[in-house]
């Protein structure tokens, strides 16, 4: 589609590519970003077959059938819903043309060849996708430490007496305080947006 130099630019061989960010509004991916919601594309790996981008938000997965058919299916995981495990880059050998990262969003494992002249991108990919998965599981048990703490408080409060409250008014109040605690538990330990990550570990950001 856009000739011999911009096939090997955007990586249209079996092999993946890192696409670079003046050709991220080249790619179908592109098309799925809320760019509306100020979500961004951080990093772009491109075959004849899939795109793998990464953005500040989400994994935006085109999964093609084969090189020969233009059908694609379109898969988006949002790093707040799937937690990121699993993080490992495997370097290449003397006669090998390619890298491979591999890391998990879920229950989904994804293994992505990349031509191994892209090794030093790679790594800072692999950096930003560990840092995302040690957020993740600190948050998490923050999150869960925030609703246990919760959940004392309010057996031991409903050991006690409510003296002149009425009972209907004192649960109005312990229901209004969970949600208020929770709430904000929810917004502190639940990242949706890691673009500060991105921006940390990767060498050439996207900016508007």
């Amino acid at each position: 589609m856009f000739g011999k130099l911009a096939s090997d630019a955007l990586g249209l061989s079996d092999i993946g590519s890192v696409v670079k960010p003046a050709d991220y509004d080249k790619v179908d991916s592109d098309d799925y970003v809320f760019h509306e919601d100020n979500e961004k594309i951080y990093f772009l790996i491109k075959s004849k077959t899939d795109e793998y981008c990464f953005t500040n938000k989400a994994l935006i997965h085109l999964d093609g059938t084969s090189a020969m058919s233009k059908k694609r299916m379109l898969y988006r995981y949002s790093y707040y819903a799937y937690p990121i495990t699993d993080v490992h880059l495997e370097t290449a050998g003397t006669v090998d043309m390619d890298v491979e990262i591999k890391f998990t969003f879920g229950n989904k494992a994804f293994s992505i060849d990349v031509h191994k002249k892209h090794l030093e991108e790679l790594k800072d990919l692999y950096k930003s996708l560990m840092k995302i998965a040690e957020t993740m599981a600190e948050n998490e048990v923050a999150h869960d430490n925030a609703k246990a703490s919760l959940q004392l408080a309010a057996t031991t409060l409903g050991r006690g007496q409510v003296g002149g409250t009425p009972v209907v008014e004192a649960f109005k109040e312990l229901n209004q305080s969970a949600f208020s605690w929770l709430s904000a538990a929810q917004q502190k330990y639940v990242v949706k947006d890691f673009g500060f990550v991105f921006e940390r570990y990767l060498n050439s950001p996207t900016t508007e």
